[in-house]
């Protein structure tokens, strides 16, 4: 009975604070028609002026003209709350190279003081290769733990820790550039890292200089540490210079943009009427020389046969030795009666009649061979104009000649 007693008095109270509401709202609403009537023609005026985008935007106390938003916010150890600001732990690792243990080894009391500043706990594993940061109760920066990750990133990186630990501070930023897959041959990748660097890292030193920006080449990193705006014409330059672009030209135009920064009268107007415009050159290159490659079959090649093999395929293996001495016997035989066959028959082209064309092909080939000589000797009678009476003393004296060798032969034959 008392529960029921109970309910029923909290049901009237509900049912009073519903119709003492809704007399309220009624009462709102006669008051806004009338003074909606007077307040319609300056809400058109505010309408006009904000437009539909600034209808529903509010005025922020906290926010007025003077006011720099890209200013960073300083947290310092007095801004923290007593009971700590950090809930739970936060951690980053890193892997680093075999040929940095030892110098990790010998600086990482002084990583630890660095960081203890900052109330941020450090690791070093060197059975794993891991440097670990992790954030503790005391911590006061929500954004340092992320800091101490790419300093520990860029000692794994051959950065130096004088240099590195400069990137816990708020206006130093940092990134590692991957320039291994940039090229694909490793022979242009070499060259043109070389190129980037340049003779006694001249060329490395400008790009600093010009940037305000700390460079380190790597293997196939590059740590870059400074401004926002340095590190991203860093990475412009880097990326141009492994697609053939040499540095010099990027050089050159951050040379002459520092200079027209200096004039307060350019600072409005376009720049690009200053600066260089460089023309692609086609230079003519060897080509190369283009291999076509063997197919390689699936299976490997079948294995040569044994000597045992071959002698069994042709069933001389199962035989006595006398049996393959005579068989070795009767085989050199048949060789010896095909060549003497051969032979004789290239003795006895010799004695066959030649054939009508080649009798034709011998007479023409002496021909060509007497003519010359017939030309020779009636080129020279021609000239002399030889007389009959010439002509027969000189076959007088041909005759005597001959006879008197005719002589001394037979003499001889006699002796």
């Amino acid at each position: 009975e008392d529960g029921k007693g109970r309910l029923k008095y909290f049901y009237c109270i509900a049912i009073e604070k519903s119709v003492s509401q809704t007399a309220m709202a009624k009462k709102k609403k006669g008051s806004k028609a009338e003074d909606g009537k007077g307040s319609a023609g300056a809400a058109e005026a505010k309408e006009e002026q904000t437009g539909k985008k600034g209808k529903y935007r509010k005025d922020k106390p906290w926010d007025h003209e003077g006011i720099d938003h890209w200013k960073p916010v300083e947290i310092s150890a007095e801004d923290r709350p007593s009971g700590g600001l950090m809930l739970e732990e936060s951690s980053f690792a890193t892997l680093f190279p075999q040929y940095r243990e030892q110098y990790l080894k010998q600086v990482w009391p002084d990583v630890k003081r660095v960081l203890a500043e900052h109330e941020i706990k450090a690791e070093l594993n060197l059975v794993e290769g891991s440097m670990t940061v992790k954030t503790t109760r005391k911590t006061w920066d929500p954004y340092i733990i992320i800091k101490a990750r790419d300093m520990i990133k860029l000692l794994a990186r051959s950065v130096p820790l004088p240099q590195a630990q400069k990137i816990l501070e708020d206006e130093t930023n940092c990134d590692i550039i991957k320039i291994g897959g940039l090229v694909h041959s490793k022979e242009r990748f070499v060259k043109r890292r070389q190129r980037l660097v340049g003779p006694n890292g001249s060329t490395l030193k400008a790009i600093e200089l010009l940037t305000n920006c700390f460079v380190l080449v790597q293997g196939q990193t590059v740590c870059v540490m400074g401004t926002i705006k340095g590190i991203k014409q860093v990475r412009r330059i880097i990326q141009d210079c492994f697609k053939n672009i040499h540095p010099i030209y990027h050089i050159k135009e951050l040379m002459i943009r520092r200079e027209l920064e200096k004039d307060p009268e350019l600072k409005e107007e376009n720049w690009e009427r200053f600066l260089p415009h460089f023309k692609k050159r086609n230079v003519q290159r060897k080509k190369a020389k283009i291999t076509k490659k063997k197919a390689r079959d699936v299976f490997p090649p079948q294995q040569t046969p044994r000597k045992e093999d071959l002698m069994m395929e042709s069933g001389e293996y199962f035989l006595d030795e006398k049996e393959r001495q005579m068989r070795k016997r009767i085989a050199k035989f048949e060789e010896q009666k095909v060549k003497s066959t051969e032979k004789r028959r290239e003795r006895a082209k010799v004695f066959e009649a030649p054939s009508a064309a080649d009798a034709k092909a011998a007479k023409k080939r002496k021909r060509e061979e007497g003519s010359p000589a017939a030309s020779s000797s009636g080129g020279k009678a021609g000239s002399s104009k030889e007389s009959t009476k010439d002509m027969a003393e000189r076959l007088k004296e041909k005759m005597t000649e001959t006879k008197a060798k005719k002589q001394k032969t037979a003499e001889d034959l006699l002796l």
